[in-house]
């Protein structure tokens, strides 16, 4: 980038010349070092090198996407592209990864420009050491994430010839290189490798699931605060936000946070809303911890610390669902079979109660009332692996080391006239995310009480 080309904003002041020879010179300097490699870059070499298996002979270009403005110069907080992510463990903007078909692999990123020749440090808001922090060099990156670097400038000279692109990440990688029907087939494929995790990224979504139990054991003793206040939900939301600020890079998804009949809305995020003592919170959050791993858990907890009873004649039905899903859960099961188990004591209990007859169960007609799936893979992405192809997610089987969420739901809206008044407005969802083993799965998320019982005696616990 030449100084032409900075990112300088609507405030800047003009630099005398005076100014810029002042700022030239006069540092400490800034001498690179060599840090040990991270953890993560023997796992990436490892998925790079598969990669290139599955489409050999292919040069193949990831990158790790752009900044985006949130208003006017204002950036959102970047967040790298998952499938980047994966295949190299780094996190900065604009930068690309390339895998040659040799399989050999460079990654092409900014490089940190001299104070003596640029003014980019102290005058480019986007980039500039003195607006954002010093970010690493060539041979610091090289060093960190075991991987040959190049500068940015030399992209264009390395896509000369045919590629396939993950594209809608960065247009400016998009117009390098001409769409291809391969194209399609590199986002799959990057997806699919995901689908099973190595252990290192087991262990990070287990301190991510480990955080969010420490985010919701926050929550619960905040209650009387958050009841307290006008937007009682919002503070649940800051509560737990919190927590994953402290453990981790963010939430992994904006958090619902739903009181009463809001936990009728599935993606409620609005969070604007009074807690009543009457009624139930719904609260579905993941802690995202500084790799990008993220959790997915949701429990359906009664504000006034005990379910009433008609509160807990729903939340029972969803309970045993859930135990049903999570008891189909082994190597080799279809990844549906989880839900439709789900599906069937739902169906039955809303037959049981007199919403259904059998016959409009055995239609299906209970989806009025659960409205989708009951869980998804989890990791990188909290609905991981979504570009995958159908037989190899939807339509596959489970095999060991997936890492998934069970949550069946019921949302019994407050304007449905086929629902006694009594029932109207309540929302139970209950998910946990689990991994799947040799002989069946693990609950990852189990230091959470899921029985009603227990979650009354583990509220009061923290009430103190």
């Amino acid at each position: 980038m030449t100084d032409k080309q900075l990112n300088t904003g609507s405030h800047d002041l003009p630099i005398p010349a005076a100014l810029a020879e002042f700022m030239r010179g006069g540092w400490a300097g800034a001498a690179e070092t060599a840090p040990a490699p991270l953890p993560v870059a023997a796992y990436a070499a490892k998925r790079r090198a598969r990669l290139a298996e599955r489409l050999p002979g292919e040069r193949l270009v990831i990158p790790s996407g752009t900044l985006v403005a949130r208003s006017n110069d204002d950036d959102h907080r970047f967040r790298a592209h998952s499938a980047f992510a994966y295949l190299t463990g780094a996190q900065q903007p604009d930068e690309v990864l390339v895998i040659e078909p040799s399989g050999e692999a460079r990654l092409f990123l900014r490089p940190r420009p001299s104070r003596a020749e640029s003014q980019e440090f102290y005058r480019d808001r986007r980039y500039g050491e003195f607006w954002v922090g010093r970010r690493p060099g060539l041979a610091e990156i090289e060093a960190a994430y075991q991987i040959e670097c190049a500068p940015i400038e030399s992209l264009p000279a390395a896509l000369r010839g045919p590629a396939r692109v993950l594209r809608g990440v960065d247009a400016s990688v998009d117009a390098l290189v001409s769409p291809a029907d391969g194209d399609a087939e590199l986002a799959a494929v990057l997806a699919e490798l995901r689908l099973v995790k190595d252990e290192w990224e087991i262990a990070e979504l287990q301190q991510a699931v480990d955080a969010t139990v420490r985010g919701f054991e926050d929550v619960v003793r905040a209650l009387p605060a958050a009841i307290a206040h006008p937007r009682g939900e919002r503070y649940v939301e800051g509560v737990f936000g919190l927590r994953s600020r402290l453990e981790g890079n963010a939430v992994g998804y904006q958090s619902i946070v739903a009181s009463g009949a809001h936990a009728c809305v599935l993606h409620w995020i609005r969070n604007d809303g009074r807690l009543d003592p009457a009624e139930t919170l719904l609260l579905d959050a993941g802690v995202e911890g500084d790799n990008l791993y993220t959790a997915d858990v949701t429990r359906t907890l009664p504000l006034s610390g005990r379910f009433g009873p008609v509160q807990r004649q729903v939340y029972d039905l969803v309970y045993e669902a859930q135990t049903a899903a999570i008891a189909a859960l082994r190597p080799g099961a279809r990844f549906r079979d989880f839900h439709e188990t789900a599906m069937r004591v739902i169906s039955d209990g809303l037959v049981e109660w007199g919403l259904l007859t059998r016959a409009q169960a055995g239609a299906g007609l209970h989806r009025r009332y659960t409205l989708c799936s009951s869980g998804h893979m989890l990791g990188l992405d909290v609905h991981d692996c979504a570009r995958a192809r159908a037989e190899t997610y939807l339509d596959g089987v489970l095999e060991e080391g997936q890492v998934l969420t069970v949550e069946p739901g019921l949302y019994l809206q407050p304007d449905d006239l086929t629902l006694p008044p009594e029932l109207r407005g309540i929302g139970v969802r209950i998910e946990d995310d689990l991994v799947i083993t040799a002989d069946g799965a693990r609950l990852m998320s189990s230091a959470l009480p899921r029985q009603a019982d227990d979650i009354e005696e583990w509220m009061s616990a923290l009430a103190g």
